[in-house]
């Protein structure tokens, strides 16, 4: 690919937070596929016992170690991140997020920076997440399907994006607090401040969301719970679907919608096909204990690997 000088002075401006917890080999191809593309990196640690720490010393990349007297986030490590690389460069002008259990395609930052220096009003941009091994469970199926959503506008991206620093700082980052959902969170606030969002049609990383069992599968989708009914509270009036989604999660997860089962699974065949209309289905009853969680105020770090 030819880049730009606009598309050169960008990549010198732009700065990587890898955020990671007991990611194991998979940080390892994360970080050298980040350094391959760039050096200004910083990698964030959330309590990791498997070494992941010392992995990025001996790469060379600075490393943000935090204090587990104050609990464990996704968006607590990326804020750290984005506080660090404001203090030691601040003179960038993007900042790019990536879970430590991805790793960058080759072509992804350049193209991202584009769209960045066409569009002065995105505050973001993200593109296609894969994941590695779709085939090895219905799980990963399901998360790789889960990747693949619109291209053009849109509303929210996901953990792996490409930032505008100015919105982000604007709006304060991500709500530290957040165990779940904090980039849809961001991105509702940056989105009221009249900034946009595009997801484009090219490849941005590779995920390994490692899921082979049933349990790892109902405690994400309880997560996922947990952040739709935590962003209901935190939007006031301003919830839209989000009061949607919380009603049907009760609404079908109640012994007296039961007998609707077959009419909803069929609907939603039609449009995705079994495992999908399967697993939504089923997704109610943890998406639902999430929600449970949230209202009784069971605040801890729901992992499922």
């Amino acid at each position: 690919m030819i880049m730009t000088a606009a598309t050169i002075f960008a990549l010198a401006r732009t700065g990587f937070v890898v955020i990671g917890r007991n990611e194991g080999g998979r940080l390892a191809g994360c970080l050298e596929s980040v350094l391959q593309a760039i050096d200004c990196v910083v990698y964030v640690d959330s309590g990791s016992v498997d070494g992941s720490a010392d992995m990025a010393r001996r790469l060379g990349i600075p490393l943000v170690e935090l204090d587990d007297s104050i609990p464990f986030t996704a968006a607590r490590a990326r804020n750290a991140g984005a506080e660090w690389l404001s203090e030691h460069a601040p003179h960038l002008l993007y900042i790019h997020f990536i879970d430590g259990d991805c790793e960058l395609r080759s072509d992804w930052l350049r193209r991202a920076l584009d769209v960045m220096e066409a569009e002065p009003n995105l505050a973001a941009v993200c593109g296609r997440r894969r994941e590695r091994f779709p085939d090895q469970s219905a799980y990963n199926r399901l998360c790789d399907n889960e990747w693949n959503t619109r291209i053009g506008l849109t509303e929210t991206c996901g953990g792996d994006a490409l930032f505008r620093i100015e919105p982000f700082r604007e709006v304060g980052g991500f709500s530290s607090a957040m165990i779940a959902g904090e980039e849809p969170d961001l991105c509702h606030r940056i989105r009221r401040r009249g900034w946009s969002i595009r997801r484009i049609d090219a490849e941005m990383t590779v995920h390994d969301a490692a899921m082979t069992r049933f349990a790892q599968w109902w405690q994400r989708n309880r997560r996922s719970g947990y952040a739709t009914a935590e962003a209901l509270m935190l939007r006031g009036k301003d919830v839209r679907g989000l009061l949607r989604d919380v009603v049907s999660n009760i609404f079908w997860a109640m012994p007296l919608s039961w007998p609707l089962w077959p009419f909803f699974w069929c609907r939603i065949f039609v449009r995705k096909g079994a495992l999908e209309a399967s697993f939504l289905l089923l997704g109610k009853f943890p998406h639902f204990q999430g929600q449970i969680d949230y209202w009784c105020s069971r605040r801890y770090l729901i992992e499922y690997k």
